[in-house]
């Protein structure tokens, strides 16, 4: 498969916008997974939105629980509920009961999501490459497990100079992230606890 890069002409755009002009906005309508070949579109029919890649990135950081979902996603209750209740009808996620009264769930990656590891390595690349200030140390610090050298941004070992699989891989948050998660963690605590004590009041 061969892509290519290309940017829109100033005379592409200003056709484009004759053409609405003079026939009007040719309508769309969502492309079903059936009309299509595409593995990307889908791909992005499952895990295509920031709220999906947020909680696979934390499920596969080890948090487990929905309050710590939530508290390192920023996601409402109301949307984080939804997207683990689509993501485990699609396949990727599993929970379990670990308290009966009340019944709190935890939930896991299956091995369908666990691989997405390499897509949400090669979002943690493009966004450390492309989406941060020239300078900016990386959010996580990612070693090679045979030889325990830090990678360079593309998965390169520098000792062994190969390209490293993320089986190989493990992964360690800088202390500049490490830090802005405990304090998330902790308003986040701190927010409910606020909450808990105003409904008191009310009672």
């Amino acid at each position: 498969m061969i892509f290519r890069v290309w940017a829109c002409s100033d005379n592409h755009i200003e056709g484009s916008r004759d053409g609405r002009e003079q026939g009007g906005e040719a309508m769309s309508r969502p492309i079903a997974d059936d009309e299509t070949l595409c593995p990307i579109a889908h791909s992005t029919g499952l895990v295509g939105d920031r709220w999906s890649i947020l909680i696979v990135r934390e499920l596969l950081m080890g948090q487990s629980r929905f309050q710590d979902l939530q508290a390192q996603t920023g996601a409402t209750s109301q949307m984080l509920a939804a997207r683990l209740k689509r993501l485990e009808a699609d396949g990727l996620v599993m929970r379990r009961a670990y308290s009966a009264r009340p019944v709190r769930y935890e939930y896991r990656l299956t091995p369908k999501g666990a691989a997405l590891t390499p897509v949400i390595l090669a979002l943690r690349t493009w966004g450390e490459q492309w989406c941060k200030p020239e300078g900016g140390i990386p959010a996580t610090r990612m070693f090679h497990r045979r030889c325990e050298s830090e990678l360079e941004l593309d998965g390169r070992c520098p000792a062994c100079d190969v390209l490293v699989p993320w089986t190989e891989m493990r992964s360690h948050p800088s202390e500049a992230w490490a830090k802005e998660r405990r304090e998330r963690a902790a308003e986040f605590t701190g927010q409910r606890l606020a909450a808990k004590g105003e409904a008191g009041d009310l009672d």
